[in-house]
């Protein structure tokens, strides 16, 4: 039987649909809206969300990841804390959950009870940035054994040896990183990234998401091109965390509702992409592209 999330990616497949994959950190800005936020996800258009469990020390994460895992562990946000959240969220909708974080909080909760409760509370894969595949079967045996797919972690530095060895560990989706350093930069060249995603769906056989440095439904749409589906965190966290707390949900809706728009167009007449340019389209609200979309359709 296919997992929630493979059956999502071959749903989209056969309506020719890129996912849209929003990151979250959990706790952030709260707890208590950390529910609403994912309500509001889950019915605004993603396909998949990523659960951003909160570290003190996330070194691939930029500074809006980082300040919002600050808020969250302020809040008292804690492994099984999140665990709780997406048990709430799973009692209402189908969407698939990916914890997505580092391997210390696991460690602490201990590896196979992570993977049990979290599976039991209706999560549907980890994805561990800093675990090296030549560690990852200690905690894949568990995911694994609880039913959790693991979503193995990609690079432009990986290579053919190296993607092999993560890809050994993957189900549900290959993540490809469109660029090197952390969370929150910008993609400028996308002929490499096209080219890297390519490679690592050829060796692993997995539905292929690209994410890092997406910041606009511009270049989302762009990557959707080539990508089974494209990952948004940093943007739609800058844009929670300039309103105050109870309107971080409604901005999160109307965030998602304008990637989801740029990504379900249709390609210009004769494939020609227009000059707007993806700095110009990053202070663009998302959730007024499809009025903007009828003199400058998105490239």
């Amino acid at each position: 039987m296919a997992s929630r999330i493979a059956a999502t990616f071959e749903r989209l497949a056969r309506s020719q649909r890129t996912a849209l994959i929003p990151y979250v950190t959990a706790g952030d800005p709260s707890l208590f809206a950390t529910r609403y936020i994912l309500d509001e996800l889950a019915t605004a258009g993603a396909d998949v969300i990523e659960l951003g469990v909160p570290f003190s020390d996330p070194m691939a994460d930029g500074p809006a990841i980082c300040e919002a895992m600050e808020r969250a562990l302020k809040d008292g946000t804690t492994l099984s804390r999140v665990i709780d959240i997406v048990r709430d969220f799973r009692s209402r909708h189908s969407t698939p959950i990916v914890l997505f974080g580092y391997m210390n909080p696991l460690f602490a909760y201990g590896l196979e009870e992570a993977a049990r409760d979290a599976s039991e509370a209706g999560v549907d894969a980890f994805l561990v940035v800093d675990l090296p595949p030549e560690e990852a079967g200690e905690l894949t045996a568990h995911t694994k054994a609880a039913g959790l797919d693991f979503i193995g972690l990609f690079t432009p530095t990986s290579d053919e040896q190296r993607v092999a060895a993560i890809g050994q560990h993957c189900s549900g989706f290959a993540y490809y990183v469109s660029m090197l350093g952390v969370t929150g930069g910008a993609v400028t060249d996308l002929t490499d990234v096209r080219a890297g995603a390519a490679r690592v769906r050829e060796a692993t056989g997995l539905p292929t998401a690209v994410g890092f440095g997406i910041r606009s439904p511009h270049r989302a749409f762009e990557i959707g091109q080539f990508a089974d589906g494209v990952v948004v965190g940093s943007a739609l966290i800058r844009a929670m965390s300039e309103v105050q707390p109870v309107e971080a949900p409604t901005v999160a809706a109307e965030f998602i509702r304008g990637y989801r728009e740029a990504l379900d167009q249709d390609l210009p007449v004769g494939g020609q992409q227009p000059a707007t340019t993806d700095d110009e389209m990053a202070h663009v609200d998302p959730y007024k592209l499809a009025a903007s979309n009828a003199d400058n359709p998105p490239a």
